[in-house]
């Protein structure tokens, strides 16, 4: 997915990695430049005019030190900047002292939820937990199918009821089927919409208020740019998450969803997804995105050490 931003990053920075001075012209030069490309991204535009506002200041003036360049120490300022929009040391889940812990999955219609919460049952069943699914989405007719065979194939049980359409009621069964059979973790699939609407906002509000999860995440489709950050901020109005699932993440979109919703929502980016297969998800870390984004290499052991 950063491909295209990586490339024109690592131009915009390449003059200056080696550079023992810098002059104001090299850096507006470079600034311009990074702009240009975390637009060309589809990073929200405020995110980029606060982000270059802060590289050029922390920037200006910048100081030859033992191990970096100034050079070098622009590239470091500008990947702590990027580290810091995406939300800084990483943001992991919440584990309740007396389970189950309850996590549940929100998001709109084909924002990849159901598969999000076979892969995340898979993620915590190798962490060590025993992790059970709650077939909570009754507006789309496939999903409880979707998800019974998710579970058959990982090997990790689905409460469902075809005949109930009270999702309120089949989450609270469901739960108790959890604490029954004695699994620590419970991830509740809710049904989503095309659009956000009422009637969905409403649905979730109740599936809360019985569930009373540990963990809300908002799953968002990393290929939607901008409009992931659009129902990242509608979400935030109405229901308080905790924290973004990212699916999608191996496509071709230009990246500014992963760069623009913690600074837009201030909700952190906990897990990321990518591909199909089920062990694709994995813990979200800025720093090491960061790091990729710009290709740091040799610099990057230098910035470790400065």
């Amino acid at each position: 997915m950063f491909d295209t931003l990586s490339d024109k990053l690592q131009a915009s920075l390449g003059d200056l990695r080696g550079r023992g001075i810098l002059t104001e012209e090299d850096l507006s030069r470079a600034m311009r430049e990074i702009r240009l490309a975390l637009l060309e991204a589809d990073v929200n535009f405020r995110v980029v005019k606060d982000f270059v506002a802060r590289v050029r200041e922390r920037s200006a003036g910048v100081e030859v030190t033992k191990s970096l360049t100034p050079g070098q120490q622009v590239v470091k300022i500008v990947h702590e900047e990027l580290t810091a929009i995406m939300g800084q040391g990483g943001s992991r889940l919440a584990f309740a002292g007396r389970p189950p812990t309850v996590i549940l999955l929100a998001g709109l219609q084909g924002s990849g939820k159901t598969t999000a919460a076979a892969k995340l049952a898979l993620l915590l069943r190798k962490e060590g937990k025993a992790p059970a699914l709650v077939a909570a989405d009754l507006q789309r007719p496939a999903a409880i199918d979707q998800l019974e065979q998710l579970g058959k194939q990982i090997q990790i049980p689905v409460y469902l009821e075809r005949d109930n359409r009270d999702p309120v009621a089949v989450v609270a069964k469901g739960l108790e089927q959890a604490r029954t059979q004695g699994r620590d973790v419970a991830i509740v699939d809710t049904a989503g919409r095309l659009h956000i609407d009422e009637e969905l906002m409403e649905q979730l509000a109740g599936i809360r208020k019985e569930a009373r999860p540990h963990n809300v995440l908002l799953v968002l489709d990393a290929m939607t740019g901008q409009d992931a950050v659009a129902v990242a901020e509608a979400f935030a109005e109405r229901v308080d998450f905790d924290g973004i699932v990212l699916t999608k993440l191996d496509g071709d979109a230009r990246g500014g969803a992963a760069l623009s919703v913690k600074a837009v929502t201030g909700k952190p980016i906990k897990l990321a997804s990518t591909g199909e297969k089920l062990d694709q998800l994995e813990y979200f870390h800025p720093d090491r995105m960061a790091s990729r984004i710009l290709g740091m290499g040799d610099v990057l052991t230098l910035i470790e050490k400065a």
